[in-house]
């Protein structure tokens, strides 16, 4: 498996969050929540493409909506290769912090 960017990592957390929610704006708007950073809304776009194609994120039309002149939601979902890597770079990201010395400037609290 190859690894994920953490724009990427994001988004798949995203995606399986917002479960049958998650569509480009929604993913944009959670990530945004999440991270507290303003991102350009189409830079969200091409990585969410890039998911597909690399089979990590099903994607699929929504019901066309008059409210969106008739245009469909493009809905995207986690695959199961998509849930694997995520759990894979958990599990990577664990072993990096766990048994990490303490840094001296850290000040301990007091009980």
């Amino acid at each position: 498996m190859s690894e994920l960017t953490k724009f990427e990592e994001q988004i798949l957390l995203s995606v399986w969050n917002l479960q049958d929610k998650a569509y480009g704006i929604s993913i944009y708007e959670y990530i945004r929540k999440i991270t507290g950073k303003k991102l350009a809304i189409g830079g969200i776009y091409f990585p969410l493409e890039r998911l597909v194609e690399r089979g990590l994120l099903k994607a699929r039309k929504g019901e066309p909506t008059p409210v969106r002149g008739g245009q469909s939601k493009r809905f995207y979902e986690l695959t199961k290769l998509g849930y694997e890597i995520l759990l894979e770079s958990r599990k990577i990201q664990e072993a990096f912090w766990k048994g990490l010395p303490k840094m001296s400037f850290i000040v301990e609290e007091k009980s």
